[in-house]
């Protein structure tokens, strides 16, 4: 063992962390990973295994978090994909993936983005494994969802509502100057 590891023996000496040391150990730390939701239906089997496998595929997908207790969160995934031949429907495959994750020394917006970007990308590849088994189980070719870059959707959700929020201040400022001029 090193002199510079903290053991018991040596903590008695040591100072109280600063604040900048406190948040130098922001981060955040995934407790367990589990699937929350999975449904698949094949409404035309077996009629749609005799069509030509050359599916259009539609995507929805949504995130959400909400705390567990301080510092605890539970995010979720979720994926719904229909899978369509011919203009009849082969399947709908939806997963929904859930973690519990510790937060520490992050609030307003880095918040925000920790649990909607970076949370999310850590269960994705599981949502992912999820969806190809359950496919494959229906006898389709897996789906092979393609990554999803949540920090480009973070980003573009911050954008919007920024957007929104100039527009209804400017909508403000231009209502409050009409009613001073009459």
């Amino acid at each position: 063992m090193s002199e510079n590891e903290t053991t018991p023996e040596n903590q008695e000496g040591a100072a109280a962390p600063s604040d900048n040391a406190q948040q130098a150990q922001a981060g955040f730390a995934l407790d367990r990973v589990y699937l929350k939701d999975l449904s698949f239906e094949s409404p035309n089997a077996p009629e749609v295994f005799a069509k030509e496998w050359n599916p259009e595929f539609k995507m929805d997908l949504n995130t959400k978090h909400k705390p567990v207790e301080e510092g605890v969160y539970e995010v979720s995934v979720c994926v719904t994909l229909t899978a369509t031949v011919e203009g009849m429907t082969a399947y709908i495959a939806e997963v929904e993936q859930g973690g519990v994750f510790q937060v520490v020394g992050v609030q307003g917006l880095q918040l925000a983005q920790v649990l909607s970007s970076a949370c999310p990308t850590v269960l994705f590849p599981y949502l992912r494994e999820a969806m190809d088994n359950v496919i494959v189980k229906g006898s389709f070719a897996p789906s092979y969802l393609a990554p999803v870059n949540f920090d480009a959707i973070f980003a573009n959700a911050v954008r919007k509502k920024q957007a929104e929020l100039e527009k209804a201040q400017a909508e403000a400022a231009a209502q409050a100057e009409d009613s001073t001029t009459h």
